[in-house]
């Protein structure tokens, strides 16, 4: 089975993005929001993101639309949310669908490698975050309700 980092996505800016990129190092990917109760996350993301990226950790944020309707903007106006209400400097990709017959291969993937709970394929809301370790493999699916800083100590063991 591939690992994760074989995958290409989306830039924001509407180019594609090989994640081997990202080959050795451990990382969080993020289905995100930025009109969501749970959007205040990025704060504590980009917290995560500037204590270890220096130690080969990368937060990977992926804006999504399915739930209620809590990303609508375009791709600029989801960057500029971003960077001006949270300073976040890791990536944020393209806008994707995570469920459904559009869902993002990356996410269908994760999906399949970490199921939610009772064996649930489906994202239930935005923030749902997946830790990948640096060889690719998913390792643990986190709750929209896990904020960052309740991830550390899993983070901290992978590097």
């Amino acid at each position: 089975m591939a690992a994760i980092t074989d995958f290409e996505v989306k830039t924001a800016e509407g180019g594609m993005a090989s994640l081997a990129d990202y080959r050795g190092k451990v990382l969080l990917i993020v289905n995100t929001a930025s009109k969501c109760g749970f959007t205040p996350q990025y704060e504590g993301l980009e917290a995560l993101h500037r204590d270890y990226a220096a130690r080969g950790f990368e937060v990977l944020a992926f804006p999504c639309n399915q739930f209620g309707a809590q990303e609508p903007g375009d791709a600029a106006e989801i960057a500029n949310f971003c960077s001006l209400t949270y300073d976040v400097t890791f990536p944020v990709f393209a806008k994707i669908e995570v469920n459904g017959p559009n869902a993002d291969p990356l996410f269908e993937r994760l999906k399949a490698e970490a199921p939610g709970v009772l064996g649930s394929k489906a994202i239930k809301w935005n923030f749902t975050k997946f830790l990948v370790d640096r060889d690719g493999a998913v390792v643990h699916r986190y709750a929209p309700t896990t904020k960052p800083e309740d991830i550390r100590r899993d983070i901290e063991k992978l590097l």
